[in-house]
């Protein structure tokens, strides 16, 4: 792992792709790597609608109950430590991300602490992982993920492939997180690599 011991930021924001973003924590807390975990207001009403999942102690709960190296922030706090780049971290994922908070990084409005926190990672030039659900994308849309991705965001589609057969929805889920966990810097696997064709 790069920066060995700095934090992940991890905020989860209200787009649909809850999932996603659990299975991240819970690969992250499992392997005890330190995280510091920013559920906004929308962020927690997915969580419910797609997860059942209702208040921050049965989040931990759905992902194996261990935070001991997890750290929760409230979104309203725009004075915590995520919020300032003398603060190091190795880097920041919004899972999932929805559109309002990719067009709040555009414009760099920084109203909440997962903006700031974002527009603090582009600054000190960390990386910043966006991972969106949203289909079809507006030319609005498009736009923001250019002007992001132009700032240093890297955008990772919450899109699984099909090349390792999946007949779990957990594997379509993993596809995903493994490429988050690659663009993260870290020796973890939970989902199969491409092997290449027979010849």
């Amino acid at each position: 792992m790069s920066a060995v011991g700095h934090p992940t930021v991890l905020a989860l924001t209200g787009a649909s792709g809850a999932p996603y973003g659990v299975r991240l924590l819970e690969v992250l807390a499992r392997n005890h790597l330190p995280v510091w975990l920013i559920p906004s207001s929308h962020g927690m009403r997915l969580l419910q609608q797609e997860c059942g999942i209702e208040s921050v102690e049965a989040l931990r709960a759905a992902t194996g109950g261990d935070w001991s190296s997890v750290t929760t922030f409230s979104d309203n706090d725009r004075g915590a430590l995520p919020a300032s780049g003398s603060r190091r971290t190795s880097g920041m994922v919004i899972c999932p991300c929805s559109m309002g908070t990719v067009a709040a990084i555009a414009g760099g409005t920084s109203r909440s602490l997962v903006e700031r926190a974002a527009d603090v990672t582009l600054k000190e030039r960390r990386k910043l992982i966006l991972v969106p659900r949203e289909t079809p994308l507006s030319l609005i849309h498009l736009r923001n993920l250019v002007a992001v991705t132009e700032a240093g965001a890297v955008v990772v589609p919450a899109a699984p492939g099909f090349y390792h057969r999946p007949t779990r929805i957990e594997e379509l889920m993993d596809f995903v997180v493994q490429r988050i966990l690659d663009q993260l810097d870290l020796d973890l696997q939970i989902a199969r690599r491409w092997e290449g064709e027979a010849r």
